[in-house]
């Protein structure tokens, strides 16, 4: 499983045209999820995700998680963080979960951030999305279950 986490001052996803999920300050969260994962692998990615602390303190030091500044959550599922480009000039995306597979463990992970965090807005899983955000730093991190 892979997280792309962007701290951000706003974002938001739309679809065809209409906004789906919108956020101010907190974590945009590009999530893919490959033929390997669990919910035991999730709920690992989730508490690393909770506890980030990436924002500044009074002192400016980054010390501060998304609790502490009332900070939401917009998730947003990305099978293409699985692309295999070894061979060739067009991605393959034979690691990611297959779609179903896929779709129930972002389920899951929208359904237990919701219950530490009290903003999380969604993507429509499958959908073409436009995503717009204003990354604050910038700040960037990619959180990959096997390293953790």
């Amino acid at each position: 499983m892979k997280f792309v986490i962007q701290r951000v001052k706003r974002a938001s996803v739309s679809v065809d045209g209409e906004t789906v999920g919108k956020i101010n300050k907190g974590f945009l969260v590009l999530i893919g999820v490959s033929g390997e994962d669990t919910k035991e692998i999730a709920d690992k990615m989730i508490k690393k995700l909770i506890g980030m602390r990436i924002f500044s303190d009074d002192e400016g030091k980054i010390n501060l998680n998304l609790e502490s500044v009332g900070g939401g959550l917009l998730l947003v599922s990305q099978f293409t963080l699985y692309a295999d480009c070894k061979k060739g000039n067009r991605p393959s995306f034979v690691n990611a979960g297959t779609p179903d597979m896929a779709n129930e463990i972002y389920e899951y992970i929208v359904s237990e951030c919701r219950k530490n965090i009290e903003v999380v807005e969604t993507g429509v899983f499958g959908a073409h999305m436009d995503v717009e955000l204003l990354n604050d730093g910038p700040f960037t991190i990619l959180l990959d279950s096997r390293e953790l």
